[in-house]
């Protein structure tokens, strides 16, 4: 079975626009999406860009902000916080990676929270990590990570039941790897983390359902899989002039193996999951409003 991800993205986009113009009508203008990006990692920025234009055909009014290896530390916290306290922007999006030393500072706990609909600042991620069950992670009143969730509505939406699955989830990234792996313990699976200390091809060998998001084209050899396996491919990387992630498709597809594609697996879903949040955000204003 191939996991794909563009009819579940289109099912989710499908009352966007109607959503949007609903919080429009009542704030008096449109949901405000700021995103800050860096202009040296080439893949990410232009990837950041198709989301700020995927927001603007929702309705949704934008602000692009760049910053590079010349930009202070000083000034991009001052940029966060400034966001985070203007009442005419409701959602906020700070894609990594980000230089070095902008990365280090401590934007994520001056991100607000109600803004935050990636879920990387510190209230989000450690609300998130106090969540046990399933209901509680939906009954959150702020963000988990996009891409993290886009994992679990896509198994969902192909019937993948999850409760006892032995998982392998490989990355461990603060984006990724780790709200995933939390996300999938919720769902009562039983999850290990993989690194690059990690025996991977034991870790896969034991585990019903792998997520891979290492971004290492090849990295996930077929032999290692068990019969009946699912592999859910989050990485997307460009080898060998085409996009492509940690998996082999035309391997997969020969083992029997249910696998999501890259492209048009996780990626739709995620950038659908983003939308939703923009509006989400300007939906709970009207509500904080009342």
């Amino acid at each position: 079975m191939i996991l794909e991800g563009r009819t579940l993205a289109a099912k989710i986009r499908e009352s966007l626009p109607n959503r949007a113009d609903a919080v429009c009508q009542k704030l008096g203008r449109p949901i405000k999406l700021c995103a800050i990006g860096s202009t040296e990692d080439y893949g990410a920025y232009v990837y950041l860009k198709k989301e700020v234009e995927a927001a603007q055909k929702i309705g949704v009014e934008t602000q692009l902000f760049e910053v590079d290896s010349q930009t202070t530390a000083a000034a991009f916290l001052s940029l966060v916080e400034t966001l985070s306290h203007d009442p005419h922007t409701e959602a906020i999006l700070i894609p990594r990676p980000l230089p070095v030393h902008l990365a280090c500072t401590d934007f994520a706990d001056r991100l607000a929270a109600p803004k935050d609909i990636d879920g990387m600042s510190n209230i989000n991620m450690g609300n998130l990590f106090l969540c046990k069950t399933w209901a509680e992670v939906q009954a959150l009143k702020g963000f988990v990570s996009c891409t993290a969730m886009a994992v679990i509505r896509l198994l969902q939406f192909h019937g993948i039941r999850l409760e006892g699955k032995e998982t392998a989830v490989i990355g461990r990234s603060s984006t990724v790897g780790r709200p995933l792996a939390h996300l999938l313990t919720c769902q009562n699976a039983t999850v290990k983390v993989c690194h690059t200390k990690t025996d991977l091809p034991r870790a896969v060998k034991e585990a019903d359902l792998i997520c891979t998001a290492a971004g290492k084209p090849g990295l996930l050899e077929t032999h290692w899989l068990r019969d009946g396996a699912v592999v859910v491919d989050i990485s997307t990387n460009w080898h060998e002039n085409r996009l492509c992630g940690d998996a082999n498709p035309q391997e997969m597809q020969a083992r029997g193996i249910s696998y999501s594609p890259v492209p048009g697996g996780v990626g739709p879903v995620t950038l659908a999951c983003l939308l939703e949040n923009i509006i989400l955000s300007g939906e709970r204003k009207l509500k904080e409003q009342k």
